[in-house]
């Protein structure tokens, strides 16, 4: 396969990776507005989907380079800022005779808890930028192999950073200290094992020649 042929699959699995990123992260925002109950145990709903951010992001990194990924993560930021800011401001406007009386959930559903909305925009930029520091030192360190290792130092420290730095930004003073230790520990434990069952996806690319390492 030719360099330009390569060059131009490697674009492709970029995008393909980074919409995927941007779109991981903009549900988990929504998703963390609704607290449910799983075995007993409270979980805010943005669990589900954002440990895969980690990964994608990773696989973005490994691609690209850290520039990129910074690039990303503060996009994605935006993107949240900006999707919180148009719900609440369609909530605020008022009802056109002709809707349908669905609509008037709107607000409920959507309009944004401005607390919740910064404490995962927050945790996101703080834990996946540290997330790119540890991924670039595992790098440095090991080169192409050990790749197994990029995934599990680097999500090791960042997933309990985001866990924490949410749950308190979210729920301090909100929820009792029982519950939010609570939200913490399942939340570490699931974002842990989706991170485990994630780590075969850091094979599935090859990335340019030397690009983690020049780039890193």
């Amino acid at each position: 396969m030719s360099q330009q042929n390569l060059r131009n699959n490697s674009a492709v699995l970029l995008s393909l990776f980074a919409a995927a990123y941007v779109t991981a992260q903009v549900l988990a925002d929504i998703s963390s507005l609704r607290l449910v109950d799983i075995f007993g145990k409270a979980l805010d709903g943005g669990t589900f989907i954002y440990p895969i951010t980690f990964t994608l992001r990773d696989l973005i990194h490994k691609l690209a380079g850290k520039r990129i990924a910074r690039i990303f993560i503060v996009v994605a930021a935006g993107i949240n800022l900006f999707m919180a800011a148009l719900f609440w401001f369609v909530a605020r406007l008022p009802l056109s005779p002709e809707s349908i009386p669905q609509s008037e959930l709107f607000a409920d559903v959507l309009g944004p808890v401005w607390r919740i909305v910064f404490a995962s925009i927050i945790a996101e930029v703080i834990s996946e930028l540290i997330d790119t520091e540890i991924y670039s030192a595992w790098v440095r360190k090991f080169g192409q192999t050990k790749q197994w290792g990029r995934v599990l130092a680097s999500n090791a420290v960042a997933v309990p950073i985001d866990s924490v730095v949410f749950t308190v930004i979210a729920f301090s003073g909100i929820l009792s200290w029982s519950t939010s230790l609570e939200i913490i520990q399942i939340n570490i434990l699931f974002k842990s094992a989706v991170t485990v069952v994630s780590i075969p996806l850091i094979y599935t690319i090859k990335p340019p020649e030397l690009a983690d390492i020049q780039r890193a």
